[in-house]
């Protein structure tokens, strides 16, 4: 028998944080724009950076293309963490959710309001992890 898991009352619904995670990340990956507005910016480490040869830009775009959400890799159902292959490396990206007027200082209160919250999208190396 499938289980189905509710939301509870005082907490956000994990379908709203996924849709706009998804959306942030197609943003500022793919430059495909939300149908609402989305705060939040994209950061690469160093290592991604100087991987050369188109290498980032290929991370960039397979994070922006990745839609292969299961339980086993995103328990939350948030869409806030993914894992691609490139050219054989293992490229990991999260999404981290802080309160917009915090300086990145505290997480968000209401992650499923967009205009409270700030997105921050980083894309690295998974031996950088």
């Amino acid at each position: 028998m499938p289980m189905t898991v509710q939301p509870l009352p005082d907490r956000p619904d994990p379908t709203v944080i996924a849709a706009q995670n998804d959306a942030f990340r197609k943003l500022a990956c793919l430059g495909v724009p939300p149908a609402q507005p989305i705060q939040g910016r994209m950061h690469v480490t160093r290592s991604l950076m100087e991987a050369g040869d188109g290498f980032m830009a290929e991370a960039v775009k397979a994070t922006g293309a990745f839609d292969t959400f299961e339980p086993e890799n995103d328990p939350e159902g948030w869409h806030d963490f993914g894992a691609v292959e490139i050219r054989g490396e293992t490229v990991f990206w999260k999404i981290d959710l802080y309160e917009a007027d915090s300086d990145f200082r505290y997480g968000a209160e209401t992650p499923d309001n967009p205009a409270t919250t700030m997105r921050v999208l980083t894309i690295m190396l998974a031996r950088d992890w």
